[in-house]
């Protein structure tokens, strides 16, 4: 009898182990689960990246933010274009728009991220009224963001543009007057804070500023006016069209805009960086 009572209380007893065993969850169904998103980027933005990424708000949301740095525009949007990121975010508005146009490529705008300012460099004078005549001015080479500093040198009252002027795509030739004859010296975006000893001044956006130790608040002696009026300036995420509408990307643009990140972004770039979440289909 004792002998059959030991049994049963064996049999209970393997059955109430096996049962613990099944309940415990699989390592790797809880990994596939979890959604991994390989985020292309470069200089201020892999920063604020890898700290989304590591974020306890990413980990709720159940995302696996992979960061991978790529240090060329035209690099990024041809890795995104391959299937070797899944998201890139490095690029104005403007400056993909030019670049999808041109190279017809399949990429859409995901989200607004930022905007913020291009500045005008010296490392020969503090001011624009002492600039000579017949300066020398260094400004980015692709064609958004000559645009781009076109526009700043004429709000600095240096030059004055067509009244035709393409603010996406305008060029040297766009120039209407140029009273102090300055003089012009188109130079590739990430090559600019190292030509500053070369020329008078030269127009630098701020990503590329800040990884040179440049601020744009404290050593550009002009600066654009960072507002949310400036859409063709606005920074974005940028994905493969047929890849749109993948919901695992949303959930980039709304840990983006979380107050976490806007109070990391400001400590760390105070002033530089303005947070703009805009229906990407307002972007014309």
């Amino acid at each position: 009898m004792k002998s059959k009572y030991a049994q049963f209380l064996f049999i209970i007893f393997a059955i109430l182990i096996i049962s613990a065993c099944s309940a415990q969850p699989e390592p790797q169904k809880t990994k596939q689960t979890q959604q991994t998103i390989v985020i292309g980027s470069h200089g201020s933005d892999v920063d604020i990246w890898r700290y989304i990424a590591d974020s306890d708000q990413a980990k709720t949301a159940n995302v696996d933010i992979e960061v991978k740095e790529i240090n060329d525009g035209v690099a990024l949007n041809q890795a995104l274009l391959d299937g070797e990121i899944d998201v890139n975010a490095f690029q104005s508005w403007a400056y993909f728009k030019e670049f999808n146009d041109l190279n017809h490529l399949k990429l859409a705008v995901l989200a607004t991220t930022y905007l913020e300012p291009m500045g005008l460099y010296s490392q020969n004078y503090k001011s624009l009224i002492a600039l000579p005549d017949r300066a020398l001015i260094a400004i980015p080479n692709d064609v958004a963001n000559t645009a781009r500093a076109l526009r700043l040198l004429e709000r600095a009252q240096l030059i004055i543009l067509k009244p035709d002027f393409n603010t996406i795509s305008g060029t040297l030739e766009s120039i209407q007057s140029n009273p102090k004859s300055l003089q012009f010296k188109l130079v590739k975006g990430a090559q600019l804070p190292r030509v500053l000893s070369e020329v008078d001044l030269a127009a630098i956006g701020n990503t590329i500023a800040l990884e040179s130790g440049l601020n744009v608040i404290t050593n550009a002696i002009f600066k654009e006016e960072v507002t949310d009026k400036a859409l063709e300036n606005v920074n974005i995420l940028a994905v493969r069209k047929d890849r749109l509408n993948d919901p695992k990307f949303q959930k980039l643009s709304n840990l983006y805009h979380q107050p976490y990140v806007e109070d990391y972004i400001q400590k760390h770039f105070g002033g530089t960086k303005l947070g703009i979440q805009l229906d990407p289909a307002t972007l014309k």
